[in-house]
């Protein structure tokens, strides 16, 4: 059996690997989806420290806020790739340093 720290250590590689894309990517969607992994590093997190409060079973209140923070990630997404689509429509690139010269 696997144990909790072996859990941490993934999830550590997943938060990194989140970081990574927000700071090197330059591109919207990338952007967007390295917010998604990070969420979903945050919701493995959640489990396995429940998981491990109580062993052999998960506890409740960590799995409720998982599901509640699930859907919270995927209305964030979807406003997110409506925000992607619609600067895509308008100027026509999802380069996030070419959007922050055209501000002014």
């Amino acid at each position: 059996m696997l144990t909790v720290e072996f859990y941490l250590m993934c999830t550590v590689l997943i938060l990194v690997v989140a970081s990574y894309s927000l700071v090197a990517k330059k591109n919207m969607i990338r952007l967007l989806l390295g917010i998604a992994i990070l969420g979903n590093a945050a919701n493995m997190n959640f489990i396995v420290l429940s998981t491990y409060r109580f062993e052999g079973s998960s506890y409740l209140l960590g799995t409720a806020t998982v599901i509640i923070l699930i859907v919270l990630e995927a209305c964030v997404t979807a406003v997110g790739l409506t925000i992607v689509i619609y600067a895509y429509r308008h100027f026509k690139t999802l380069d996030v340093r070419e959007l922050r010269r055209l501000r002014w």
